[in-house]
């Protein structure tokens, strides 16, 4: 039986990453404080709802360049994708990079999660010749920088 180019066209699906290009805010990072205050520009309300991760992009001077949401999730927990991570640091050039997550539960504790995906991070970068310069989790009252506390 012959297949016909309709057949195809039926059953094709295109699956693109959407890229927005906006005016933001530059600022330069050279403390967790920094990150964490550029950081709260683009994190709402929902900071307390849903966990959800964003990536803080900069150069070697540590201006920023851009950042891009990762992932949303649900109440405690969200998937992280190194390669889009990746994507995001290569396509803009990045010299460096800051991991940002939110815990809606308010507990400013790496857990084993957050420590492994870190250090998972931290070595595909490096392979990149991109610097994880942080792993920074947020709440609505404070933070943790894990390269305060010489987790990362």
């Amino acid at each position: 039986m012959e297949t016909t180019y309709k057949q195809f066209k039926e059953k094709a699906v295109e699956y693109t990453l959407k890229e927005e290009r906006k005016d933001f805010n530059k600022a330069k990072i050279t403390k967790s404080s920094d990150a964490v205050g550029y950081t709260r520009n683009f994190y709402f309300d929902d900071i307390a709802i849903y966990e959800s991760t964003f990536v803080i992009l900069v150069n070697n001077s540590n201006d920023t360049i851009g950042y891009a949401k990762i992932s949303q999730g649900g109440i405690s927990g969200t998937v992280v994708d190194i390669r889009l991570i990746l994507k995001y640091a290569l396509d803009n050039l990045a010299s460096g990079i800051i991991l940002v997550h939110n815990h809606p539960s308010g507990q400013l504790v790496a857990s084993p999660q957050d420590r492994n995906i870190s250090n998972k991070l931290k070595e595909a970068c490096a392979l990149m010749d991109i610097s994880l310069l942080d792993s920074i989790i947020i709440t609505e009252d404070g933070y943790l920088s894990m390269a305060d506390e010489g987790i990362i």
